[in-house]
């Protein structure tokens, strides 16, 4: 959750008063909807439970890169990294929100229907083509290729408006395990030899069409589906225009 910050004073007596208004708050407030509602319906004493799918990208051992590069040459390859995860993961119209933690970026989407979450593995293995063009720049200009992991689960999540009411410092927080689940499925993309980097939760996979399916297979070390999925449409791009 990122907030823009600005100065005001701290009143302890103010923040106990808001500590009980925030627990006195009624459980009939948070409702149950069928798909994620728009920001705007969002207040700071009510929240929605929805059914929606998470997908997680995150940078195989990027701590180590601040060693290996200087600064400006690290901020160069961030920059390009998340510019076109960002775009690819706002491409899609069911996309209600994208954020950046450190190097990694996750996205929400309404997922009401099979169709819908099959989007979203397209957005997924959309990613996984782009590293590969991202790479053959960085190559170009001697810096080392990067790897991700992408993670993507299915589930029901509570969206609410989280922040120090009245001050403008605020934000739409999606608690669940859906969002906690595909950062974990992300973390152990391409952790190993034996981890291909798409990471898939069995719920999520349920609901792919039979082709997609075919695409990945069981990780028993994980518990979840994997595969090496690409957008054939850009690896013959790739091809044409990246040897």
């Amino acid at each position: 959750m990122d907030m823009d910050s600005n100065f005001k004073p701290y009143d302890h007596v103010a923040s106990a008063s808001r500590i009980r208004q925030i627990l006195n708050q009624s459980d009939v407030n948070y409702s149950e909807v069928d798909s994620l509602p728009d920001r705007d319906r969002l207040t700071y004493s009510n929240g929605f439970y929805a059914y929606c799918s998470a997908l997680f990208v995150d940078i195989r051992e990027s701590s180590k890169l601040p060693s290996k590069y200087r600064r400006p040459t690290l901020a160069r390859l961030y920059r390009a990294y998340v510019s076109e995860v960002v775009a690819i993961m706002n491409s899609d119209p069911y996309c209600r929100e994208v954020n950046i933690v450190g190097d990694g970026a996750w996205a929400v989407y309404n997922t009401p229907s099979a169709r819908d979450i099959n989007d979203v593995f397209r957005i997924a293995y959309t990613i996984n083509s782009m590293i590969q063009v991202l790479n053959y720049e960085l190559q170009r200009r001697s810096i080392n290729s990067i790897s991700v992991g992408l993670g993507m689960s299915y589930g029901r999540a509570l969206m609410i408006k989280a922040g120090y009411s009245g001050s403008g410092l605020h934000d739409v927080v999606y608690m669940g395990d859906v969002v906690n689940h595909s950062a974990k499925l992300a973390a152990h993309g391409n952790k190993t030899h034996s981890d291909e980097p798409v990471m898939v939760s069995e719920l999520f996979y349920e609901n792919l069409t039979e082709d997609n399916k075919k695409l990945l297979r069981w990780n028993s070390q994980r518990g979840c589906w994997h595969g090496y999925v690409v957008n054939s449409s850009m690896e013959s791009w790739f091809e044409q225009n990246c040897k």
